[in-house]
């Protein structure tokens, strides 16, 4: 069985559910929670936070991001839990953890990657890449 990946997301977004079927299609055992249907509280966000930088859970799309300009004065720890709390649309999504390892926003190699690192590789022929077997030279 695959280790467990607690994943936050919102079910009418599309980048959401790419990454969903991504990890999904990975075999991973995912442990769902909609940002918006089952919202977080303060204490929630501060936790899932942890000893990150808070900057990296604001979503830079969200109207409000924008308005305030948070890119070059962003809010302090405090008032963005705050605020995200208040707003989970104001929440950088889809995120994605799985132990100590975490992925904000969509990345196909890095959700690939933390569904593979608690899988064993099962021992195979080296291969060298397709695109190099049997390849020749580019002339321009």
């Amino acid at each position: 069985m695959s280790e467990k990946v607690r994943f936050y997301h919102k079910s009418t977004c599309v980048t959401c559910r790419r990454a969903k079927e991504l990890l999904l299609g990975q075999g991973a055992n995912l442990e769902e929670r909609d940002l918006v249907r089952q919202p977080l509280s303060e204490a929630e966000i501060d936790a899932l936070i942890g000893s990150d930088d808070h900057r990296k859970y604001l979503r830079p799309k969200h109207p409000l991001y924008r308005e305030r300009r948070m890119n070059e004065s962003p809010p302090s720890r405090a008032e963005a839990v705050r605020l995200m709390a208040a707003d989970p649309n104001l929440i950088h999504r889809p995120l994605a953890i799985a132990g100590g390892d975490r992925v904000i926003g969509f990345d196909r190699e890095a959700l690939q990657a933390l569904v593979g690192a608690g899988r064993r590789k099962r021992p195979g022929p080296a291969r060298a890449p397709s695109s190099i077997i049997g390849a020749a030279p580019v002339r321009k």
